[in-house]
């Protein structure tokens, strides 16, 4: 029988529709079954381990749990593997990686926790306290990456699955900060991508989906889980998926189903609820809808982390066109470009990290009520056209012949403001009706002579650009002029032509969503491990709150919990029907 009272979103209909021959679940959730109808219950194919998503937390969990002797399929939403890391640099953070050790860099693990926590949580890290006021659960997972992510890393690349360079002197987001003793050498990258370490992702599920072909993982593309099986004791057996062609196929599993189907980006209702501000997506994989926030809501999960993501500016135009081009702009582009917003001004040091240029659209005037910040609009004139045009990263500077349905131009200033005027209204819906403000070129003619002013003397008053690191690490080409004194700042020319584009916040993709422990299991209400139930990636919560450590500090963390995940996982014992 089903267990209704104990599973309602799970109804005995939705089930009984969905057990039909030929047909297709009929909503995402869970079902319970007795121990008579899971042995009269038909499975398609039995694997030891079955992996819900085949990207970048998947893969590597998929392989890791093979090497371990598992009988292993994945499951992927989409029409072929990779996921939103396959669209990703793919660039992960590995602390006390192996390079580090043998180059001699310290990396202490006290070091990277006190790091951690300064940034995820600045309101209550106090480096006094013995968890450096981290809760236990965020203390635990953070010393897990610390301890996991290089064991990983070393075991892909000997298997040959994800072969890496060590990129020696790529800094950390925050290298000036003093609780940073180790603020380059952490990232590595899969060898045979390109200097420009833009073309990662390619390259890793390149070589990832390769290894889990040659070692015997079984596949499935075009397969979406929509339900978890569980038994009368309720650990889980077995999922179920519709494939392409609206079929229903089960899964039995022996030991666990490992759940890495990304976060919630294209779900437009989840992004509202959960997520602060107005978000207008991002450059996740489209199949990223949240499938495992409605999964496992029927298993009394707790949610965690549902209000951050890993944000990115992003082209307003791309996002509603939902433009398969689209890329959260990583390198900012442009030394003689800015950003204003709706009244002409800056609000914003544009070469800050991608993570923290977005804090800056939800804040909120509450005088006018009103966000003025809602999209921001960068400018920039034709010596940064010539000169700092770039197809990598989300520039919004791109070289003629490229996909620009994002640029505005205009001759004179008065010229571009009508264009970026007529845009606007042309997504009004989108913006809360936003327009320029009556004074918009007064403002920003006294902007680009305020910021012209600093790019002559190098050193930005008001947000003092380029001051940092990690600012010229995303600062983009630049033809570097005689007189210029600052390699990210150069005085706006007085005469046209100029460009424009709108920007508004997006995500590379949500990081909340149920609770595992640092192996991965899946949690539930009262703290106890779902027999059989597992979490790796954006579709669970991360503890990193807020924080965007560096470069990488998506997939690096994601690589040490699939290994995680992967070795708990071979631990169980054999659910038996």
């Amino acid at each position: 029988m089903i267990d209704d009272k104990k599973h309602p979103t799970a109804s005995r209909r939705n089930f009984i529709k969905a057990a039909g021959a030929g047909t297709a679940a009929a909503a995402f959730g869970a079902v319970t079954l007795s121990a008579k109808a899971a042995s009269e219950l038909k499975f398609d194919a039995e694997y030891d381990i079955v992996v819900c998503g085949g990207g970048g937390g998947g893969l590597p969990c998929a392989l890791f749990s093979r090497w371990l002797g598992n009988r292993v399929a994945i499951l992927e939403k989409a029409g072929s593997v990779g996921g939103t890391a396959a669209k990703a640099a793919f660039w992960y953070w590995v602390p006390n990686n192996e390079p580090m050790r043998r180059a001699g860099i310290a990396d202490p693990k006290a070091d990277y926790l006190r790091y951690v926590a300064r940034l995820s949580r600045p309101e209550q890290y106090d480096p006094s306290l013995p968890k450096l006021g981290l809760s236990d659960w965020e203390y635990e997972m953070c010393e897990a990456i610390y301890d996991s992510a290089s064991p990983a890393a070393e075991l892909l690349a000997s298997k040959g699955a994800l072969p890496y360079r060590h990129e020696g002197s790529v800094p950390d987001y925050w290298a000036e900060l003093p609780e940073d003793k180790a603020p380059r050498g952490r990232v590595l990258f899969p060898k045979d991508g390109l200097p420009s370490m833009s073309d990662g992702g390619r390259v890793a599920i390149r070589t990832l989906s390769t290894a889990a072909r040659r070692d015997g993982i079984d596949i499935r593309t075009g397969y979406r889980v929509q339900k978890v099986l569980v038994d009368g004791k309720g650990a889980v057996i077995g999922v179920e998926a519709q494939t392409e062609e609206g079929t229903l196929f089960r899964a039995r599993v022996k030991k666990a189903v490992v759940f890495a189907t990304g976060g919630f980006t294209h779900d437009p209702e989840l992004r509202k609820n959960f997520l602060h501000g107005a978000v207008y997506g991002g450059c996740a994989a489209p199949t990223n809808e949240g499938d495992f926030v409605r999964i496992s809501s029927a298993l009394d999960v707790q949610l965690r982390n549902m209000n951050y993501s890993w944000m990115a500016p992003i082209s307003l135009d791309k996002a509603i066109a939902k433009d398969g081009s689209l890329s959260g702009i990583f390198t900012p582009t442009g030394d003689s470009m800015i950003y204003v917003n709706k009244y002409g001004k800056r609000v914003v040091n544009e070469k800050l990290a991608y993570n923290e240029v977005c804090a800056t659209f939800s804040q909120w005037d509450g005088a006018k009520g009103e966000y003025p910040n809602l999209a921001l609009i960068s400018i920039w004139d034709q010596q940064a056209q010539d000169h700092c045009a770039s197809d990598d990263y989300g520039s919004l500077i791109v070289p003629k012949g490229s996909n620009d349905r994002h640029v505005l131009r205009g001759n004179t200033l008065p010229e571009l403001a009508a264009a970026i005027r007529e845009r606007l209204a042309k997504h009004k819906s989108a913006v809360g009706r936003m327009d320029l403000s009556d004074d918009f070129l007064r403002n920003l003619d006294a902007t680009i002579k305020r910021f012209s002013g600093f790019a002559k003397t190098g050193a930005d008053a008001d947000f003092h650009r380029g001051e940092r690191i990690v600012e010229k690490l995303f600062n983009g080409p630049v033809s570097k002029k005689a007189d210029q004194k600052n390699e990210t700042m150069y005085p706006l020319s007085p005469k046209g032509p100029y460009y424009a584009a709108l920007i508004v916040a997006g995500n590379l993709d949500t990081k909340g969503g149920p609770k595992t422990n640092s192996h991965g299991q899946v949690l539930d209400v009262s703290g106890t491990p779902i027999k059989g139930l597992y979490g790796v990636g954006n579709c669970v919560a991360s503890a990193s709150a807020r924080a965007y450590w560096a470069g990488g500090g998506t997939l690096g963390p994601i690589i040490a919990f699939a290994y995680r995940a992967a070795n708990a996982a071979h631990a169980e014992t054999s659910t038996s029907i």
